[in-house]
């Protein structure tokens, strides 16, 4: 999470945004970092110091301070891989609902093709090896807001996952072979 175990919540997230919009105000800062704490529901911990706080809401913390100071581009890299399934679902839910609202683009690198589908307006699904290109690429045409829940019957849900699992049964079908 490269948060700095002394510093508070709050001022780990404060410190990004002092370090990437020095001109703004000591009251503009703050609101700044507020609202990207309260956006990630970590109110009643934001003075508490990393080593304080759960996996999950460290994660949420990196989050904050990732979104807070701008990006146009937001990769992550396996963001939810070291979760439980129910702290990794509601930090899913927390980035589509911030993503909403902020609006800028977010690059997930993920292994988990619910995770990809439910997530992306589109999945570039990457051939193996150390010379790995780009396979195929997958359009999800799924509304926003997404309910993970009513998506696994919907149609276009089951044709992404179905698609993207054809895909890595016959990469993986190839080199077998």
């Amino acid at each position: 999470h490269s948060l700095l175990p002394l510093l508070s919540v709050y001022d780990n997230i404060a410190l990004a945004v002092k370090k990437v919009m020095p001109s703004l105000s000591k009251s503009e800062t703050k609101a700044r970092v507020e609202k990207f704490i309260k956006m990630v529901n970590l109110d009643a911990a934001k003075d508490k110091k990393p080593d304080e706080i759960s996996g999950g809401m460290k994660q949420r913390v990196g989050i904050a301070r990732a979104l807070s100071i701008e990006p146009k581009v937001l990769l992550m890299d396996e963001p939810f891989g070291a979760l439980d399934s129910l702290t990794r679902a509601n930090l899913q839910e927390h980035l589509m609902r911030i993503q909403e609202s902020v609006k800028n683009t977010v690059i997930i690198i993920t292994h988990d093709i619910d995770e990809a589908v439910l997530l992306s307006d589109r999945v570039i699904m990457m051939t193996n090896g150390p010379s790995a290109t780009v396979g195929e690429i997958l359009e999800v045409n799924l509304e926003r807001p997404r309910d993970r829940v009513s998506l696994q019957s919907d149609p276009e849900y089951i044709r992404c996952r179905e698609a993207i699992l054809e895909f890595l049964y016959k990469k993986f079908a190839k080199e077998d072979e």
